[in-house]
């Protein structure tokens, strides 16, 4: 088994239709497949083995993509990177990861230069570099078949959560992948017709897996763009050539201010949202003004996708992230383990295919991280209905104990989405010598709207029990997001904090 099989399989089967369409530029599937096999037998040559790391650092591009099922093809493991880490945290990756070459931007080489002279990295493969994409490509043969490697070998790493302290490297095999772009591409009724716009970065797993290999399973097109540019966006789905619609809630909210949404999405058939919980409230908006519904699953880099919100608009359940998909079982299970009843609430732990192999070098992080050998602990708190229907109640990190009693941000954020002046909120909980924690709102208003604090506290009572209704609410005009555009709380708690934004 190799990863790399769905792209040759795609190439054979459709050698000819579109595989990437970056700008002006189309890369058909055979000539995707051909790069990736020069890039394959060009690090063959330059001897790296099968299960040796390789590592990528550079924004989305269809090079990009040659690159990493070139590794793939190689039996190597693809270590992707996030290309905007700064040169504490790219250095801090590399060493924990130890790549032997990075395919990587002119722009990184000199954050890379102590690597290099400390003989930690062996080759930048950049323009500038030790050898540029071209060069090493010309170096390989455009016939080559993916080495073979076990199901359980791991295919690719990548990074989550903070890069500060002991980083977690996720291990993800080959078998995990292919099973998830495979289940992806069912529940999403995908076809090789199909046109997925994707923005979201590539080193993520929405980006890598989610989007990027399930549509190479399904031999469809990815139109690419390096960023998220709402300009560009509009210009590509209003052409009629976007059917997919990938993002995330905060992308979501700033389309429904846009007049004549329908009309502007083109052909779009399916959207799709993840990163972070969506508000019941925006999914109900959006199907009001579009007449599309926003599916969603709920998965995270250590098990992706967990479960699917189903396309069928009358099995679809608002608030529901769906049931699990195939071969997936879920457990509701309390902080000391103990399998809760349906309908309770506690930690989403999970098992199946999907699951990653574990924490790169950090054996404790990956006994820490599972029940027993195989049983995940997601972090995430949820309930199950009678249907086997997940709903997530909010990240046990992020609960919030005022008074002694249990907050869960995403509930009263879901309350202050229903007040017509929000367009988007984030709740924290800040520290308090009388409650031990206060409940804080922070909100984006709409153009033109105002916050009174009175008037959402009146608001919210009327939806929450009082000890849930936030003490202090602070106007903001942006919120600090990670690549992937969730919202950073601990972020914007740190600069209220220090007065910086």
């Amino acid at each position: 088994m190799n990863l790399a099989h769905i792209l040759e399989t795609s190439a054979f089967l459709f050698p000819d239709r579109p595989a990437i369409r970056e700008g002006g530029i189309v890369m058909t599937y055979e000539k995707l497949n051909d790069q990736a096999n020069r890039i394959a037998t060009g690090l063959i040559k330059m001897g790296v083995k099968p299960g040796e790391h390789v590592g990528i650092c550079a924004p989305n591009s269809a090079e990009w993509i040659a690159f990493y099922f070139g590794v793939l093809k190689a039996g190597a493991v693809a270590v992707t990177l996030s290309s905007l880490l700064s040169r504490e945290e790219l250095v801090l990756l590399i060493d924990h990861a130890k790549p032997r070459f990075l395919y990587t931007t002119e722009a990184r080489l000199n954050d890379l230069k102590p690597l290099r002279d400390s003989g930690l990295l062996e080759q930048t493969i950049c323009p500038g570099g030790d050898l540029d994409l071209p060069q090493l490509a010309g170096m390989g043969s455009g016939i080559f078949k993916a080495i073979n490697r076990g199901r359980k070998s791991t295919a690719t790493i990548l990074y989550t959560g903070g890069t500060t302290g002991t980083p977690k490297g996720v291990m993800l095999t080959h078998e995990g992948i292919n099973f998830s772009s495979g289940i992806i591409a069912y529940f999403e009724r995908s076809q090789e017709t199909d046109v997925a716009l994707c923005f979201m970065p590539f080193n993520h797993v929405f980006g890598q897996i989610h989007v990027m290999n399930s549509t190479i399973f399904s031999a469809g097109c990815l139109e690419l763009l390096p960023s998220f540019d709402l300009e560009r966006i509009l210009e590509l789905t209003e052409s009629g050539r976007v059917t997919k619609f990938y993002s995330v809630p905060t992308v979501y909210i700033r389309l429904l201010t846009i007049g004549g949404l329908k009309r502007k999405l083109g052909k779009v058939r399916y959207c799709f949202s993840a990163g972070a919980s969506m508000a019941m409230e925006i999914v109900k908006k959006w199907k009001e003004q579009t007449g599309i519904t926003i599916s969603e699953s709920y998965g995270q880099t250590e098990a992706m996708p967990v479960t699917y919100n189903h396309y069928y608009p009358e099995k679809h359940v608002v608030g529901s992230v769906g049931q699990a998909v195939h071969c997936v079982e879920i457990q509701i299970r309390d902080t000391s383990g103990k399998l809760l009843k349906q309908g309770q609430e506690g930690e989403i732990c999970v098992r199946g295919p999907i699951v990653m192999k574990g924490y790169l070098n950090n054996p404790e992080g990956t006994k820490d991280a599972f029940w027993g050998r195989d049983w995940l602990r997601t972090g995430d708190i949820g309930r199950q209905d009678s249907n086997g229907y997940l709903y997530i109640v909010d990240r046990l990190k992020e609960l919030i104990i005022t008074g002694g009693e249990n907050v869960y941000p995403r509930e009263v954020e879901e309350a202050l989405y229903a007040k017509p002046e929000v367009q988007e909120c984030a709740v924290v909980g800040f520290p308090d010598k009388e409650w031990g924690e206060r409940v804080v709102a922070f909100i984006i208003p709409k153009p033109g709207a105002g916050i009174v604090p009175d008037e959402c506290k009146a608001f919210l009572k009327t939806r929450l029990a009082a000890y849930k209704v936030p003490k202090e609410y602070i106007v903001k005009s942006e919120f600090p997001k990670s690549p992937a555009g969730k919202v950073l709380k601990r972020e914007l708690k740190r600069q209220h904090v220090e007065g910086t934004a």
